[in-house]
């Protein structure tokens, strides 16, 4: 009996590497990674990663991994259902989850939507850290960077008052129906300012201070209202635009308006029409930011059928942008998810850099101009405040209308 159990285990001692992992021989024979050390071929690890190909990975260095992406088994026989399960699965094995990680393998679910067929992907993790780390950081920075500069500002120059007391005479200066455009705007825009902040900053901030309970109760009606309120900034959006492109283009007066610092160098307000260079630049970063924010929210509103970063990738690679950087072609082949993360992170960036901007421009009508609330507030100014920030319209509406009093 003993006789037999010692040569029982001698038998599986001496077969057990043997049937501990199928190493396919075509993998032994794949080129190293771009970097790796030729003293450590990639056949010593029996066609795995090698320490090299880690580290590098590690220092954020492009890595050939080929050797993977490419070994995926297609023209590998197929193994029989049948076949001995050794300690880490069938041989094939490898080959599927390999399949996987490289969004190649035939996947066929219950639900068969556009994300439904890439089970691996490893976006999630940069989205993750960027959306965590700089994101915040930097977020965190930019607005309240703009804020301390506003603030210093208003401590050393103080309200921009005019040059001469007003003479409660007015001018119309916005139709009742242009003023809602931009006060449905201005709300729907600070809602969905309000609500993006606590759903970006809401770990960091809300929860150490009111908990995870609190936070999960509010962050649902947060979404709820940010996703709903949207509609309401789109529309207005076209609005404005509609209403106020035409006296936002560039022209030459904006070019002197901007030498002189608006008034702030050479004495006296430069001539501006309706519309100075300053508010000119607001009103086109509304549009571009507020457009390109409004589409990347309407593709995360209706995920997975709005893709947005692969195919503006492939244009950007075809006239060598990357290049001009020095950096190698962008990715194109995106997995669903990752069209989803890069929106969410575009989304949120271009929103901080507006709320930025926007911070400025309620500045300006608010604490740093007198007389400028006015515009928007009552839809009408005083003919002084209007000859001094705005004299080539005001000249133009003095020669149409006679201004009145207010009784």
């Amino acid at each position: 009996m003993l006789r037999a159990l010692t040569a029982l285990l001698l038998t599986i001692g001496l077969s057990g590497p043997a049937l501990a992992q199928y190493v396919d021989p075509d993998v032994l024979q794949a080129p190293v990674a771009e970097g790796a050390s030729e003293a450590a071929p990639r056949a010593s690890t029996g066609g795995a990663t090698t320490l090299e190909d880690i580290l590098a990975r590690q220092n954020g260095e492009v890595v050939d991994d080929s050797y993977r992406s490419e070994n995926l088994g297609q023209d590998k026989p197929v193994y029989p259902t049948d076949s001995p399960l050794f300690t880490r699965g069938g041989p094939s094995d490898a080959d599927l989850w390999r399949a996987m990680r490289y969004d190649e393998a035939d996947i066929r679910t219950q639900n068969n939507g556009p994300a439904s067929h890439t089970l691996i992907q490893d976006g999630g993790m940069r989205w993750l850290e960027f959306r965590s780390g700089p994101l915040l950081f930097w977020g965190a920075i930019g607005l309240g960077g703009t804020l301390a500069v506003l603030a210093l500002f208003y401590l050393i120059r103080g309200k921009v008052k005019l040059d001469h007391a007003p003479q409660g005479r007015y001018i119309e200066r916005f139709k009742a129906i242009e003023r809602f455009a931009h006060w449905l705007l201005a709300a729907s825009f600070i809602t969905l300012g309000i609500t993006g902040l606590l759903s970006l900053f809401g770990r960091k901030v809300f929860i150490p201070i009111f908990g995870h309970d609190a936070f999960a109760a509010v962050a649902g009606v947060t979404k709820w209202v940010h996703d709903n309120i949207s509609w309401a900034f789109i529309i207005a959006l076209v609005m404005i635009f509609v209403f106020w492109v035409a006296h936002n283009l560039p022209d030459r007066t904006d070019i002197k308006w901007i030498l002189r610092g608006g008034g702030m160098f050479g004495g006296g307000h430069p001539p501006a029409k309706k519309f100075n260079a300053g508010q000119k630049l607001i009103f086109w970063s509304v549009i571009i930011f507020g457009t390109s924010i409004s589409v990347s929210g309407l593709s995360m509103l209706f995920p997975f059928q709005i893709n947005l970063f692969g195919h503006t990738f492939g244009l950007l690679n075809d006239i060598g942008a990357p290049g001009w950087f020095g950096q190698g072609p962008l990715p194109v082949n995106l997995a669903p998810q990752e069209e989803m993360q890069l929106a969410q992170l575009w989304h949120a960036i271009l929103a901080l850099v507006l709320t930025a901007i926007i911070f400025g421009h309620i500045y300006i009508g608010t604490l740093g101009m007198e007389g400028a609330f006015d515009a928007m507030g009552k839809g009408e100014v005083d003919v002084e405040w209007a000859r001094e920030h705005h004299s080539i319209w005001a000249a133009e509406v003095e020669a149409e209308t006679t201004p009145r009093r207010k009784v």
